[in-house]
């Protein structure tokens, strides 16, 4: 009987390692091929740098306004060969391949906690939907094959509150270490997770009311040794360097800290009693809080739905996840809304709040800085909460009820589907609502839709269509695809209508450019042309003739260039 009885139990394992081996598998493949088929994106090559200089230097001053685990890692395959990067040769897109398949077990991470999260409060079948849903999601594998720190900065957050949430249930310093660990590694992915800080106390707090039998006391050094050696890794993460630095001996240049606008130099504490405070976190931690701050004040051009200002919308990303998640993923969302409000079912209201509490933080959080709005990327740590709570819809108490498992099995294909409709370009995404990716620009721009991944498949295409070569090319990102590929491009001798081939990124044919303080009108006039091709969804290919630049030309009230019968 005994041996029966484990035969079922190893049955049941391998049952559930398949299942999960098949979900966490094609996203490794799909991540790994995009990590090869697109070009670099706008921050990946000042990352890469930033993160070849710190291993080169044993420092990190550059590029502080991130911290640098996830860069970090990045470089590792690049030690042996790498020592510096020119954009301007092809080989330097190999090494930006080797980078991003560095970070892809950041992914994986994401994923296999999302799992046993979803798996530990409602059932086995849970822990799969909730890993499909992290695995599938084109937002998720827009950003995992990137060396940005989006995708890492989600899955340890992620990990750390489930460390967390396993210390809340049972507080033993095993588990305490482990939670203290994963919270230092999440504060060196990005510093929008310093929000846990804040909220694990409060979770701490809560989880314990109505508990007679809880020692408060020997709980609350607990979780002060838990946000203590979260401090620590997070200042081993940067070699100590500046560590404890009094705070009076920091050049600020954020109105925030320094008192003074416009990036003049300052600290509002240099005669202050906090002055002489010695300052828990590394220098260039501090200094990289410092320039967010600075941005986030002068504010920055931002655009949503055809508008653009000099500051942003506290909407913003509500907006943004509206158009940006696939609608069979909405859809789940609002079912298991609608069956545990009507079923009344829950996992307990402390279990819930785990969920929530980080989902909601931070939106509100990132919410609130509306000194500009670019990127979906800066909430993508809402994400796997947002999965994992969805997982309910496969837990026992729902999968009881046929029509709760064929919609959700619908409303999950759907999604996939969705999803996979439009890979590899899982950045350009837009769900059908929203008119799907060729309607993007209509919504939102910058790294939603068009971050300069897609040079490599322009030059795709222009080796199918040798007619077009060379082309002029208005091209938004940090490489010079002149440099890298002469043969192919030339920069426009131009910015008005002439006849010849054009191939234009989305965002400068919707005046969006980078650091801009006014929309830029130099390549808005290809608004008023059809494309005769795309090179993903980012980069629009024009032909014109020499009618349709005069054509074009008389409507901007300009001469035109010739007769055209001549």
């Amino acid at each position: 009987m005994a041996k029966w009885t484990r035969s079922q139990s190893d049955w049941r394992a391998f049952h559930w390692a398949a299942l999960v081996f098949g979900a966490i598998a094609p996203h490794f493949v799909l991540v790994a091929i995009r990590a090869v088929g697109e070009s670099p994106t706008v921050d990946e090559t000042w990352h890469l740098e930033a993160a070849i200089s710190h291993w080169q230097t044993s420092g990190f001053d550059a590029y502080p306004v991130n911290p640098p685990l996830v860069r970090t890692l990045s470089a590792v395959p690049l030690l042996v060969g790498a020592e510096t990067l020119d954009w301007g040769t092809e080989r330097s897109l190999w090494h930006m391949s080797l980078a991003r398949w560095a970070c892809i077990p950041l992914s994986l991470l994401g994923a296999l906690i999302c799992f046993f999260w979803a798996r530990d409060l409602f059932g086995g079948w849970a822990g799969v939907l909730a890993l499909a849903l992290w695995c599938f999601c084109p937002n998720i594998l827009g950003y995992a094959s990137l060396i940005t720190p989006d995708i890492g900065a989600a899955a340890l957050a992620v990990a750390a509150s489930y460390a967390f949430w396993h210390w809340l249930k049972s507080p033993h310093w095993e588990m305490a270490l482990l939670a203290g660990t994963a919270l230092g590694l999440a504060q060196l992915s990005k510093m929008t997770n310093l929000i846990l800080f804040g909220l694990w106390p409060l979770l701490w707090g809560l989880w314990g009311i109505g508990n007679p039998a809880r020692k408060w006391a020997w709980d609350a050094g607990k979780l002060a040794g838990i946000l203590l050696l979260a401090l620590l890794v997070l200042n081993a993460g940067y070699g100590f360097e500046g560590s404890f630095k009094p705070l009076k001996n920091y050049a600020f240049v954020s109105e925030t800290f320094g008192g003074k606008a416009n990036r003049e130099v300052g600290n509002r504490f240099a005669d202050a009693w906090l002055g002489s405070l010695p300052m828990p976190v590394p220098e260039n931690y501090l200094r990289g809080m410092d320039e967010q701050r600075s941005h986030f004040e002068q504010g920055r051009l931002s655009y949503l739905r055809g508008e653009y200002r000099n500051e942003g919308w506290w909407y913003y990303y509500i907006y943004a996840l509206l158009v940006k998640v696939p609608l069979g993923t909405w859809l789940l969302g609002l079912l298991a809304v609608f069956f545990t409000l009507w079923f009344g079912v829950s996992a307990g209201w402390r279990n819930e709040i785990m969920l929530l509490a980080p989902l909601v933080g931070d939106l509100a959080f990132v919410s609130a800085q509306t000194g500009f709005n670019h990127h979906l990327r800066y909430v993508m740590a809402v994400f796997p909460f947002a999965f994992i709570w969805i997982a309910r819809l496969a837990s026992p108490a729902f999968t009881q009820y046929r029509a709760v498992v064929v919609l959700t099995l619908l409303f999950l294909g759907a999604s996939i589907y969705s999803s996979m409709r439009i890979y590899p370009h899982s950045l350009s995404y837009f769900n059908e609502l929203a008119g799907g990716p060729l309607n993007g620009p209509k919504h939102l721009l910058d790294s939603n839709i068009d971050w300069g991944q897609d040079l490599l498949f322009l030059k795709k295409w222009l080796d199918e269509h040798p007619e077009a070569k060379p082309i002029e090319i208005a091209y938004f990102g940090s490489v010079d695809p002149c440099e890298i590929f002469p043969q192919h491009f030339k920069q426009p001798e131009s910015d008005l209508p002439r006849p010849g081939w054009y191939a234009v990124s989305v965002n400068y044919i919707y005046g969006y450019a980078l650091r801009a303080r006014e929309p830029n009108p130099r390549y808005m006039w290809f608004q008023r042309l059809e494309p005769v091709a795309y090179a993903g969804y980012s980069i629009y290919i024009y032909r014109l003739t020499l009618r349709e630049a005069n054509a074009v030309r008389r409507q901007m009230g300009l001469f035109p260039l010739a007769n055209e019968q001549g």
